[in-house]
Protein backbone atom coordinates (compact mmCIF):
# COMPACT_ATOMS: atom_id res chain seq x y z
CA UNK A 1 0.00 0.00 0.00
CA UNK A 2 1.33 3.62 -1.17
CA UNK A 3 -0.20 6.40 0.18
CA UNK A 4 0.76 10.03 -1.35
CA UNK A 5 1.02 13.45 0.27
CA UNK A 6 1.97 15.79 -2.44
CA UNK A 7 5.59 15.02 -3.69
CA UNK A 8 6.06 12.50 -1.02
CA UNK A 9 4.94 8.96 -0.90
CA UNK A 10 4.52 6.99 2.52
CA UNK A 11 5.18 3.06 1.69
CA UNK A 12 3.82 1.12 4.66
CA UNK A 13 -0.07 0.55 6.28
CA UNK A 14 1.37 1.25 9.97
CA UNK A 15 1.70 4.76 11.72
CA UNK A 16 2.61 6.19 14.79
CA UNK A 17 0.22 8.70 16.20
CA UNK A 18 1.23 12.15 17.46
CA UNK A 19 1.49 12.08 21.75
CA UNK A 20 1.76 15.03 23.58
CA UNK A 21 5.13 14.13 25.94
CA UNK A 22 5.81 11.20 23.81
CA UNK A 23 6.41 11.29 19.69
CA UNK A 24 9.51 13.55 20.28
CA UNK A 25 12.64 13.15 17.88
CA UNK A 26 14.36 10.12 19.82
CA UNK A 27 10.84 8.47 20.47
CA UNK A 28 9.97 8.69 16.60
CA UNK A 29 13.14 7.58 15.63
CA UNK A 30 13.16 4.60 17.63
CA UNK A 31 9.76 3.41 16.25
CA UNK A 32 11.16 4.60 12.78
CA UNK A 33 13.53 1.84 13.50
CA UNK A 34 10.86 -0.49 14.61
CA UNK A 35 9.08 -0.07 11.07
CA UNK A 36 6.33 2.56 11.63
CA UNK A 37 5.88 4.04 7.87
CA UNK A 38 4.73 7.37 8.75
CA UNK A 39 5.20 9.50 12.28
CA UNK A 40 3.67 12.63 13.52
CA UNK A 41 5.76 14.39 15.82
CA UNK A 42 4.25 15.91 19.33
CA UNK A 43 0.83 18.79 18.43
CA UNK A 44 2.46 22.26 18.86
CA UNK A 45 0.40 25.34 19.70
CA UNK A 46 -0.16 27.95 16.74
CA UNK A 47 0.17 31.51 19.12
CA UNK A 48 3.85 32.72 18.16
CA UNK A 49 4.44 34.16 21.39
CA UNK A 50 4.66 30.72 22.25
CA UNK A 51 7.28 29.64 20.15
CA UNK A 52 10.34 30.64 21.46
CA UNK A 53 10.02 28.32 24.34
CA UNK A 54 12.19 25.39 25.05
CA UNK A 55 9.32 23.09 24.62
CA UNK A 56 7.54 24.51 21.39
CA UNK A 57 11.63 24.76 20.25
CA UNK A 58 11.96 20.79 20.80
CA UNK A 59 8.62 20.08 18.88
CA UNK A 60 10.07 22.12 16.11
CA UNK A 61 13.31 19.98 15.81
CA UNK A 62 13.89 17.36 12.93
CA UNK A 63 17.17 15.35 12.85
CA UNK A 64 18.52 13.22 9.67
CA UNK A 65 16.44 10.78 10.98
CA UNK A 66 13.28 12.15 10.05
CA UNK A 67 12.29 11.09 6.76
CA UNK A 68 9.46 13.03 6.27
CA UNK A 69 8.91 15.49 8.73
CA UNK A 70 5.55 15.87 10.08
CA UNK A 71 4.74 18.85 12.31
CA UNK A 72 0.76 18.91 14.02
CA UNK A 73 -0.85 22.28 14.76
CA UNK A 74 -3.11 23.30 16.99
CA UNK A 75 -5.25 26.49 17.59
CA UNK A 76 -8.40 28.01 16.82
CA UNK A 77 -6.92 31.53 15.22
CA UNK A 78 -7.10 31.75 11.58
CA UNK A 79 -4.45 33.74 10.95
CA UNK A 80 -2.21 32.28 13.84
CA UNK A 81 -2.25 29.30 12.04
CA UNK A 82 -1.58 30.75 8.87
CA UNK A 83 1.68 32.00 10.36
CA UNK A 84 2.30 28.72 12.27
CA UNK A 85 1.88 27.08 9.04
CA UNK A 86 5.19 28.99 6.83
CA UNK A 87 6.58 28.97 10.52
CA UNK A 88 6.95 25.22 10.54
CA UNK A 89 7.84 25.48 6.91
CA UNK A 90 11.20 27.05 7.73
CA UNK A 91 11.66 24.79 10.52
CA UNK A 92 12.07 22.49 8.12
CA UNK A 93 8.42 20.67 8.10
CA UNK A 94 7.42 18.87 4.58
CA UNK A 95 3.79 17.70 6.01
CA UNK A 96 1.65 20.09 8.25
CA UNK A 97 -0.80 18.09 10.86
CA UNK A 98 -4.14 20.07 11.98
CA UNK A 99 -5.07 18.61 15.12
CA UNK A 100 -8.94 18.57 15.59
CA UNK A 101 -8.71 15.79 17.50
CA UNK A 102 -7.37 16.53 21.08
CA UNK A 103 -9.34 15.43 23.67
CA UNK A 104 -7.59 16.83 26.49
CA UNK A 105 -9.40 19.44 28.87
CA UNK A 106 -7.05 22.28 28.96
CA UNK A 107 -7.40 22.22 24.91
CA UNK A 108 -11.00 21.58 24.90
CA UNK A 109 -11.44 24.61 27.28
CA UNK A 110 -9.48 27.28 24.53
CA UNK A 111 -11.99 25.39 22.05
CA UNK A 112 -9.11 23.77 20.08
CA UNK A 113 -8.57 20.19 19.29
CA UNK A 114 -11.78 18.13 19.15
CA UNK A 115 -13.63 21.06 20.59
CA UNK A 116 -13.39 22.77 17.13
CA UNK A 117 -15.63 19.53 15.53
CA UNK A 118 -18.76 21.39 17.99
CA UNK A 119 -18.67 24.23 15.88
CA UNK A 120 -19.01 23.18 12.35
CA UNK A 121 -19.30 26.78 10.28
CA UNK A 122 -16.00 27.75 12.29
CA UNK A 123 -14.14 24.38 11.33
CA UNK A 124 -14.92 24.75 7.85
CA UNK A 125 -13.27 28.52 8.16
CA UNK A 126 -10.08 27.28 9.64
CA UNK A 127 -9.91 24.12 7.09
CA UNK A 128 -10.33 26.75 4.39
CA UNK A 129 -7.44 29.31 5.43
CA UNK A 130 -5.03 26.37 6.71
CA UNK A 131 -5.63 24.53 3.14
CA UNK A 132 -4.88 28.20 1.58
CA UNK A 133 -1.94 28.42 3.69
CA UNK A 134 -0.28 24.81 3.21
CA UNK A 135 -0.55 25.67 -0.99
CA UNK A 136 0.88 29.06 -0.54
CA UNK A 137 3.97 27.38 1.36
CA UNK A 138 3.99 24.40 -0.92
CA UNK A 139 3.35 21.14 1.76
CA UNK A 140 0.54 19.01 1.95
CA UNK A 141 -1.81 19.31 4.83
CA UNK A 142 -3.66 16.82 6.79
CA UNK A 143 -6.00 16.69 9.39
CA UNK A 144 -6.82 14.15 12.91
CA UNK A 145 -9.82 14.13 14.48
CA UNK A 146 -12.55 12.15 15.91
CA UNK A 147 -16.07 10.97 15.34
CA UNK A 148 -17.82 14.17 16.90
CA UNK A 149 -17.78 15.80 20.23
CA UNK A 150 -20.37 13.30 21.91
CA UNK A 151 -22.98 10.56 20.79
CA UNK A 152 -25.43 12.74 19.59
CA UNK A 153 -23.45 14.76 17.50
CA UNK A 154 -21.70 12.57 15.71
CA UNK A 155 -19.68 14.71 12.47
CA UNK A 156 -16.40 12.82 11.00
CA UNK A 157 -18.16 12.46 7.81
CA UNK A 158 -19.22 15.80 7.35
CA UNK A 159 -15.92 17.07 8.69
CA UNK A 160 -13.65 15.08 6.42
CA UNK A 161 -15.57 16.44 3.54
CA UNK A 162 -15.05 19.40 4.35
CA UNK A 163 -11.19 18.78 4.62
CA UNK A 164 -10.80 17.30 1.35
CA UNK A 165 -12.69 20.06 -0.65
CA UNK A 166 -10.15 22.35 1.00
CA UNK A 167 -7.43 20.25 -0.51
CA UNK A 168 -6.15 17.73 2.38
CA UNK A 169 -4.25 15.22 1.47
CA UNK A 170 -5.51 12.51 3.81
CA UNK A 171 -7.70 12.72 7.06
CA UNK A 172 -6.99 10.60 10.28
CA UNK A 173 -9.91 9.28 12.29
CA UNK A 174 -9.60 8.52 16.16
CA UNK A 175 -12.69 6.30 16.39
CA UNK A 176 -14.10 7.73 19.56
CA UNK A 177 -16.20 11.27 20.24
CA UNK A 178 -14.39 13.83 22.34
CA UNK A 179 -16.43 12.80 25.64
CA UNK A 180 -15.50 8.70 25.25
CA UNK A 181 -11.86 10.16 25.25
CA UNK A 182 -9.82 7.01 25.36
CA UNK A 183 -12.28 4.60 26.76
CA UNK A 184 -15.35 4.25 25.23
CA UNK A 185 -15.81 1.51 22.46
CA UNK A 186 -14.30 2.36 19.54
CA UNK A 187 -16.84 3.44 16.38
CA UNK A 188 -15.06 1.39 13.49
CA UNK A 189 -18.14 1.73 11.71
CA UNK A 190 -18.52 5.66 11.37
CA UNK A 191 -14.26 5.42 10.71
CA UNK A 192 -15.81 3.16 7.34
CA UNK A 193 -18.56 5.83 6.92
CA UNK A 194 -15.68 8.57 6.74
CA UNK A 195 -14.23 5.88 4.03
CA UNK A 196 -16.53 5.77 1.76
CA UNK A 197 -17.76 9.51 2.19
CA UNK A 198 -13.67 10.99 0.62
CA UNK A 199 -11.61 10.03 -1.96
CA UNK A 200 -8.58 11.36 -0.21
CA UNK A 201 -7.06 8.27 2.26
CA UNK A 202 -8.30 7.45 5.54
CA UNK A 203 -6.26 6.73 8.77
CA UNK A 204 -8.00 4.57 11.21
CA UNK A 205 -7.13 5.15 14.72
CA UNK A 206 -7.90 3.42 18.02
CA UNK A 207 -7.12 0.70 20.10
CA UNK A 208 -5.09 -0.85 17.08
CA UNK A 209 -3.27 -3.12 19.66
CA UNK A 210 -2.09 -6.01 17.34
CA UNK A 211 -1.51 -7.13 13.91
CA UNK A 212 -4.67 -9.03 14.08
CA UNK A 213 -6.88 -5.73 15.40
CA UNK A 214 -4.60 -4.11 12.23
CA UNK A 215 -6.00 -6.57 10.03
CA UNK A 216 -9.63 -6.83 11.06
CA UNK A 217 -9.74 -2.80 11.38
CA UNK A 218 -8.83 -2.43 7.72
CA UNK A 219 -11.00 -4.97 6.35
CA UNK A 220 -14.01 -3.84 8.33
CA UNK A 221 -13.30 0.05 7.48
CA UNK A 222 -11.41 -0.17 3.72
CA UNK A 223 -8.99 2.37 5.90
CA UNK A 224 -5.56 3.48 4.00
CA UNK A 225 -3.62 2.40 6.98
CA UNK A 226 -4.06 1.93 10.55
CA UNK A 227 -2.32 4.47 13.19
CA UNK A 228 -0.73 2.85 16.85
CA UNK A 229 -0.80 5.66 19.80
CA UNK A 230 -0.88 4.11 23.34
CA UNK A 231 0.05 0.72 22.54
CA UNK A 232 3.50 1.73 21.01
CA UNK A 233 4.38 3.33 24.65
CA UNK A 234 6.92 1.05 25.64
CA UNK A 235 6.75 -1.11 22.76
CA UNK A 236 7.86 0.07 19.62
CA UNK A 237 8.60 -3.40 17.96
CA UNK A 238 4.35 -3.45 17.81
CA UNK A 239 5.24 -1.58 14.49
CA UNK A 240 7.31 -4.80 13.09
CA UNK A 241 4.90 -7.27 14.46
CA UNK A 242 1.59 -5.64 12.82
CA UNK A 243 3.43 -4.70 9.17
CA UNK A 244 4.05 -8.33 9.61
CA UNK A 245 0.99 -9.68 10.43
CA UNK A 246 -0.56 -7.63 7.53
CA UNK A 247 1.42 -9.22 4.62
CA UNK A 248 1.61 -12.61 6.32
CA UNK A 249 5.11 -12.79 7.46
CA UNK A 250 6.46 -14.33 10.12
CA UNK A 251 7.66 -12.19 13.55
CA UNK A 252 8.93 -13.04 16.13
CA UNK A 253 8.97 -11.06 19.36
CA UNK A 254 12.33 -9.48 20.16
CA UNK A 255 13.72 -11.23 23.41
CA UNK A 256 14.95 -9.30 26.30
CA UNK A 257 18.47 -9.06 24.81
CA UNK A 258 17.26 -6.86 21.86
CA UNK A 259 14.30 -5.45 24.18
CA UNK A 260 17.52 -3.98 26.30
CA UNK A 261 19.70 -2.74 23.30
CA UNK A 262 16.17 -0.84 22.19
CA UNK A 263 15.90 0.90 25.20
CA UNK A 264 19.77 1.65 25.72
CA UNK A 265 19.63 2.85 22.18
CA UNK A 266 16.69 5.12 23.10
CA UNK A 267 18.04 6.18 25.97
CA UNK A 268 21.42 7.30 24.33
CA UNK A 269 18.89 9.50 21.82
CA UNK A 270 17.06 10.96 24.37
CA UNK A 271 20.04 12.45 26.09
CA UNK A 272 21.62 13.30 22.94
CA UNK A 273 18.29 15.17 22.17
CA UNK A 274 18.19 16.95 25.54
CA UNK A 275 20.06 18.52 28.02
CA UNK A 276 20.78 16.12 31.30
CA UNK A 277 18.65 17.56 33.67
CA UNK A 278 15.58 17.22 31.25
CA UNK A 279 16.43 14.08 30.01
CA UNK A 280 17.02 12.55 33.86
CA UNK A 281 12.91 13.21 34.51
CA UNK A 282 11.38 12.79 30.88
CA UNK A 283 13.08 9.46 30.28
CA UNK A 284 11.63 8.20 33.49
CA UNK A 285 8.32 7.47 31.85
CA UNK A 286 10.14 5.52 29.02
CA UNK A 287 11.70 3.32 31.32
CA UNK A 288 8.33 2.61 33.35
CA UNK A 289 7.02 1.90 29.90
CA UNK A 290 9.62 -0.65 28.87
CA UNK A 291 9.88 -2.37 31.84
CA UNK A 292 6.00 -3.34 32.99
CA UNK A 293 6.16 -6.60 33.49
CA UNK A 294 9.59 -7.80 33.46
CA UNK A 295 11.40 -10.14 35.57
CA UNK A 296 12.37 -8.37 38.88
CA UNK A 297 11.55 -4.85 37.47
CA UNK A 298 9.54 -3.26 39.73
CA UNK A 299 12.43 -3.17 42.97
CA UNK A 300 15.10 -2.23 40.42
CA UNK A 301 12.85 0.51 38.28
CA UNK A 302 12.50 2.33 41.98
CA UNK A 303 15.68 2.38 42.23
CA UNK A 304 16.43 3.53 38.43
CA UNK A 305 13.56 6.22 38.92
CA UNK A 306 15.32 8.17 42.07
CA UNK A 307 18.39 9.12 40.07
CA UNK A 308 19.60 12.73 39.45
CA UNK A 309 22.02 12.13 36.94
CA UNK A 310 22.23 10.54 33.63
CA UNK A 311 25.37 8.46 34.36
CA UNK A 312 23.97 7.08 37.84
CA UNK A 313 20.18 6.58 35.70
CA UNK A 314 22.25 4.39 33.38
CA UNK A 315 24.52 2.30 35.73
CA UNK A 316 21.83 1.59 37.93
CA UNK A 317 19.98 0.37 34.54
CA UNK A 318 22.53 -1.42 33.19
CA UNK A 319 23.22 -3.30 36.81
CA UNK A 320 19.41 -4.44 36.40
CA UNK A 321 19.74 -6.08 32.86
CA UNK A 322 23.23 -7.57 33.91
CA UNK A 323 21.61 -9.45 36.86
CA UNK A 324 19.53 -10.19 34.63
CA UNK A 325 21.90 -11.84 32.10
CA UNK A 326 20.88 -9.49 29.10
CA UNK A 327 24.17 -8.02 29.22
Amino acid sequence: MTIQLGPHRIEGQVFLAPMAGVTDVPFRQICRNWGAAYVVGEMVASQAHLWASAKSQSRFRFEESDTLRVTQLLGADPDALEKAVYFAVEQGAQVIDFNMGCPAKKVCSVACGSALMKDEAEAQMLLKRLGEAARGAGVPVTLKCRTGWDESHKNAVTIAKMAADEGFSMVTVHGRTRVGGYISPVEYDTIGEVVKAVSIPVVANGDIINGERARRVLDETGAAAVMVGRASMGNPWIFRQISAYLKGDRFSEPDYRERVETILDHWQAHFAFYEEDLAVRTFRKHLSWYLQGWPNAAPALAVVLREQTGESQRQRLCDYFAAQGWI
